[in-house]
């Protein structure tokens, strides 16, 4: 077996440090080394802290902290005019690897837009929905420009996600409606029960208005008759298995059949 020295060496800090002849060769410890050490440990855990934000899972589909009346907002929309129509008016914190999620309104609600270049470019956007769908951390709210453009591809996106992946679609004109939105939803959760007419004395959670909001997209429902139909039928789901026997009573022959319709067409 081989003999093996140990010979001080001087470091830079002025600590003994020893290196290591023989089988060992190239291992170096002491108190300098273990000094440095500490402190590039130190220096990297302080860059990775970000107080009070928490990062979101790797897959991008987990709970997010959000602070109280704040909404974190993906990296790539910083600059857009969809956030500029928000900054004063709330909070925005900007987050990287969101993806697929574009705004976090709480730690569980979430936003998924899809723009009107998405719409006429395809069903890319349908992963990305599927992604929030299938995560049983998230509620995903679905904001989608309809415009003049892509008009002839929102009702297949609208099926797509009311009723093949049951969840909630809000259409917008442009990105300035849309941050006008998003500012209505965030301030809804931070009213007081008392104050906010979309409460009862249980609070209504984001997705609930949402969902008001997506039930008013059905033709002949609207405005008025969408909280009736909620009272009667609580969910998407309830709604689009209802007969027409079972909807008249609440809309009327007439907007009942239009229900069973939208519901019943191939998509």
């Amino acid at each position: 077996m081989k003999n093996w020295q140990a010979q001080p060496r001087e470091t830079v800090s002025g600590a003994p440090q020893v290196k290591v002849r023989g089988p060992l060769a190239g291992a170096q410890v002491g108190l300098g080394w273990l000094q440095t050490g500490l402190r590039s440990r130190g220096a990297d855990r302080a860059s990775r802290s970000r107080p009070p934000m928490a990062r979101n899972p790797p897959e991008g589909t987990g709970p997010m902290h959000v602070p109280f009346g704040h909404v974190v907002a993906n990296e790539k929309w910083r600059g857009s005019q969809l956030v500029h129509g928000m900054q004063g008016k709330i909070k925005i914190v900007f987050e990287d690897g969101l993806t697929p999620v574009d705004f976090y309104l709480s730690s569980r609600s979430c936003i998924l837009y899809v723009t009107e270049a998405d719409l006429v470019a395809g069903n890319g956007y349908r992963k990305r929905l599927v992604r929030v769908r299938n995560s049983s951390n998230l509620q995903g709210i679905v904001i989608v420009e309809k415009t003049q453009m892509s008009e002839q591809y929102f009702s297949a996106i609208q099926k797509f996600t009311v009723l093949d992946l049951g969840m909630v679609l809000l259409p917008v004109a442009s990105q300035m409606e849309a941050s006008c939105l998003i500012i209505q939803l965030v301030q809804e959760q931070t009213k007081e029960p008392r104050k906010n007419p979309f409460l009862s004395k249980k609070r209504t959670q984001v997705p609930e208005l949402s969902l008001l909001r997506t039930v008013q997209q059905i033709p002949g429902v609207g405005k008025v008759k969408a909280p009736l139909l909620l009272q009667k039928f609580p969910s998407i789901q309830q709604l689009s298995n209802a007969s027409i026997r079972e909807l008249e009573p609440v809309v009327g022959q007439a907007v009942a059949q239009h229900i069973q319709e939208f519901f019943t067409q191939p998509h």
